[in-house]
């Protein structure tokens, strides 16, 4: 493994231990050249997936980006990292398992969406809002007054 900070390509293992969620492989590496340490994370991993963009643009799939996503529409909510690192696992996992190596955008959208939906309300109103393209306070009005009726 290269190091972040040397590029040295030679690290060895000091420690390696599952993550809280067991979806991956959690190391602490030391550097042979600078002995700076830093953590890896190994995930399983089933298929390649390319993102179809809505304008035909393909993109190789990113779990980091996914993940992004989901923490800022959860941003300041009462939801812990590790049920956001399990709904990115779960939605991964099912893109995995589609069978088909080419996924689009829409369809992680609205997985997401599900998952948010289910986790918290503020959160799932948020992503919509960028997801869907609100572009005026009546779009959040309208959408969250669904919301409420669905919970309600």
């Amino acid at each position: 493994m290269r190091c972040p900070f040397c590029a040295h390509d030679d690290s060895q293992v000091k420690d390696s231990r599952p993550t809280e969620d067991g979806a991956a492989i959690r190391r602490r590496r030391q550097c042979e050249g600078c002995a700076a340490r830093f953590t890896t994370f190994e995930r399983i991993q089933l298929r390649e997936l390319t993102v179809l963009k809505s304008e035909e643009r393909r993109e190789p799939f990113d779990r980091d980006k996914l993940l992004r996503s989901v923490s800022i529409a959860a941003r300041k909510r009462p939801i812990d990292a590790l049920r956001l690192e399990k709904l990115v696992s779960g939605i991964q996992r099912q893109l995995e398992t589609l069978g088909d190596c080419e996924v689009t955008s829409k369809r992680i959208g609205e997985l997401v969406m599900d998952g948010l939906k289910a986790l918290d309300s503020v959160a799932y109103i948020r992503f919509a809002s960028v997801y869907r393209d609100f572009s005026e306070a009546r779009d959040f009005e309208e959408f969250a007054g669904a919301v409420h009726e669905v919970k309600g």
